[in-house]
């Protein structure tokens, strides 16, 4: 089972890798045209959550939460967002690797996978809506 969540976890890294190879900082700043925070700042969210999750799989407590993408700026910056996205995938798989298999940290390996399919979606509909085409991996893996 473990093996499947991390699965699981590494193509939803992949998935954002790919996404954020493929985004400039005019995107980054794009809103949908309903209230909503900029597609970077949706990807604060995913960088600040593993983060925290690695925190979490270290101590075996959640919180507080906290994110290296230090500001609205930097979320629109492409080279820095991703540098972030590698950084926090990887600090998350580290921390999962070096901590004990327990249902605690199982829950959170399965709360960070919710949580990236949630902002997965939620990209999508930023990227459909405001016309952006998705990366092929996001093709493929939404049947577009």
């Amino acid at each position: 089972m473990q093996q499947l969540i991390d699965t699981r976890l590494d193509a939803a890294f992949g998935l954002y890798d790919e996404l954020i190879a493929a985004l400039d900082a005019d995107q980054l700043r794009q809103s949908l045209p309903v209230p909503s925070n900029p597609i970077g700042m949706q990807l604060w969210c995913v960088v600040g959550a593993r983060e925290t999750w690695a925190r979490a799989m270290t101590t075996g407590t959640w919180g507080p939460f906290g994110c290296s993408i230090a500001s609205f700026e930097d979320a629109q910056n492409p080279s820095l967002v991703a540098g972030a996205l590698a950084a926090s995938a990887s600090a998350f798989q580290d921390a999962a690797l070096a901590s004990p298999t327990d249902e605690i940290r199982t829950d959170f390996k399965l709360a960070l996978l919710e949580h990236e399919s949630q902002h997965l979606g939620q990209i999508l509909r930023y990227l459909l809506g405001l016309g952006i085409e998705p990366p092929p991996g996001w093709k493929t893996r939404f049947a577009l």
